[in-house]
């Protein structure tokens, strides 16, 4: 019968190669790790090694078997580590989702504040775009979550975090850059890059454009506003975005208008109702907020200069 000795002394030797080292990994005895094989060659009822010039080389079921015993190992080095965390942190750990957008430009800033006020604390970060994000909530997995949906997910509650209107974006060089701000009147005959043809923010802009009877060269359609940015770096056309991303990319080829005609863009906490309460959620949200208000600034200061 197979057991886990068995297993744990095959991972030795195909980590190791030879019975000498797989011993010295095990701290046991050759002729322990030779036994062990033999027994565990009969359970199974095939040779997982060959000898050759002293070596053991694995035969290709062996090859096939490892790949399953790593994958298990791999569960469990997860729980060790885990474990290892907890220990060290005494259980300061704190589970974040988030819509990739915010991976880029709101969240790297908090984690900073947070990790200088907090040294030693895990943070672990999950980007996700909806409905999965929504349902992993509902599901109570994560401690925090931050979203653009005005709505809450099942078994959570929503507080709003900041509102700041969407932006132009315009490349280097661009002739609309020597206007301080931008009517839709002026995206007219120009070439455009669009978010998704779902995406809520896209469609109130293009309904907007609609009711004006204004027309634009849509010549890109791209899912995240990271991809905007970067298409629009390039010189391949205008767009307008939510301002977060957009300050990353400033000063990078790309430059912020604001626009005349208001398209708000808000971010909103999620707090799950039924996942027991991490202590660290609190202080983390005020990271948020500071970081937050520090983008309001920026954004206000870019408004002035412009």
């Amino acid at each position: 019968m197979l057991t886990h000795r068995h297993v744990e002394v095959f991972r030795a030797l195909m980590i190791a190669g030879s019975v000498t080292k797989a011993a010295d990994l095990l701290f046991t005895s050759q002729p322990t790790v030779s036994r062990e094989l033999a027994r565990m060659e009969q359970a199974i009822g095939f040779a997982l090694f060959e000898r050759v010039r002293g070596r053991l080389r694995p035969t290709m079921p062996a090859l096939a078997l490892y790949d399953e015993v790593r994958q298990s190992y791999a569960g469990l080095e997860r729980v060790v580590s885990t474990a290892a965390r907890l220990r060290a942190f005494q259980g300061g750990q704190l589970a974040v989702i988030a819509l990739p957008a915010f991976s880029h430009s709101l969240l790297p800033g908090a984690f900073r504040r947070f990790s200088q006020a907090h040294p030693g604390v895990s943070l672990a970060l999950e980007a996700q775009e909806s409905p999965f994000l929504e349902e992993w909530l509902t599901a109570q997995r994560y401690d925090l979550g931050l979203t653009e949906h005005e709505l809450e997910p099942a078994g959570t509650r929503l507080e709003p975090l900041v509102e700041v209107d969407e932006v132009a974006v315009l490349p280097d060089g661009h002739p609309l850059l020597a206007r301080p701000a931008l009517d839709l009147a002026d995206f007219a005959g120009e070439s455009f890059i669009s978010l998704s043809p779902s995406d809520p923010y896209r469609i109130q802009i293009d309904e907007a454009f609609t009711a004006q009877g204004i027309l634009r060269r849509a010549i890109i359609e791209t899912p995240t506003a990271v991809s905007v940015c970067a298409f629009v770096r390039q010189g391949l056309g205008l767009a307008i975005v939510n301002p977060l991303t957009a300050l990353d990319f400033t000063g990078r080829g790309l430059h912020i208008r604001p626009l005349r005609r208001s398209f708000p863009f808000r971010v909103n906490l999620v707090f799950p109702e039924h996942r027991p309460k991490n202590p660290l959620v609190e202080p983390f949200t005020v990271m948020l907020r500071d970081e937050a208000a520090q983008i309001r600034a920026r954004l206000a200061a870019r408004d002035r200069a412009a």
